[in-house]
């Protein structure tokens, strides 16, 4: 079944994506060569809750294999999943971020991917397709429209300029639990799939491989890799459905205002 919200029900998740837009803001300030992930989650688990508020990923479960941190953090081949641990971050790496807050009965979900130091330029322009990708699926999120109108855009674009898009994995619901209905893919037809209505919310998550689409899991039972171990790029907005444009209730900002202060994060 597919959860509309209420006005009040968006209030919530907009605070909460505040919240959650700072907490990666902290983390962003702290990405630098020679941190370790572990670091970067510790930062997130302890900021998120002295906002009073909940790591969404944390414990969360899948068949009794329990998700063991606060953040996703996925590291070049990496596309999504990736457990923090004590690899140290390198001059030239990209690491994504993904990160959910739950208050207050509702959770909000998004993911940036940055790019240290001296990245070639090749997978800049993957980061760069990869979110420009996610807005050009935003555009499609509108009353009426349906579900594949936004896999259709985010896999024209990012097709046209020589990426992939990845199959198995898609966004999704987002409400009072952190995966709902409807799946959101990343590439479709056209006026296919569930029709869009007004409040709805839903994550709208591209992930983009530089190489081919193939995946493989790790025996961990949560790191996706690219199977050619060429990169991946992933970013996402939790987004409610509106008459004319979305609703867009997560945010970039203090990252960016974090970015364009860092000496080691490349501006994309």
């Amino acid at each position: 079944m597919i959860y509309l919200k209420t006005n009040s029900d968006l209030d919530i998740i907009r605070a909460n994506g505040i919240i959650l837009g700072q907490t990666h803001a902290e983390v962003a300030k702290l990405i630098k060569p020679g941190v370790t992930t572990k670091e970067l989650d510790k930062v997130a688990y302890e900021f998120i809750k002295d906002n009073n508020s909940t790591p969404s990923f944390l414990n969360y479960n899948v068949s009794g294999n329990k998700y063991p941190a606060s953040l996703c953090i996925s590291v070049n081949d990496v596309v999504v999943h990736g457990i923090p641990n004590n690899y140290q971050l390198k001059d030239g790496d990209i690491v994504s971020i993904d990160c959910g807050v739950f208050k207050n009965g509702f959770h909000a979900d998004s993911a940036y991917t940055y790019a240290i130091g001296n990245v070639n330029e090749e997978t800049l322009r993957l980061l760069k397709t990869t979110k420009e990708s996610l807005y050009e699926g935003i555009e499609q999120a509108v009353l009426g429209k349906r579900i594949g109108d936004i896999g259709f855009a985010i896999q024209t674009y990012s097709e046209k300029l020589g990426f992939t898009i990845v199959r198995e994995l898609v966004g999704h619901g987002v409400g009072k639990s952190l995966h709902e209905k409807p799946e959101v893919a990343n590439y479709g037809r056209r006026g296919d799939g569930a029709k869009l209505k007004e409040n709805m919310v839903i994550a709208i998550e591209p992930m983009v491989n530089q190489g081919k689409k193939a995946i493989h899991q790790e025996n961990d039972g949560w790191t996706i890799r690219t199977q050619d171990r060429k990169p991946s790029a992933h970013f996402e907005h939790t987004v409610a459905i509106k008459k004319d444009k979305a609703d867009i209730l997560t945010t970039f900002k203090f990252i960016e205002e974090v970015i364009a202060k860092s000496e080691y994060i490349v501006n994309i």
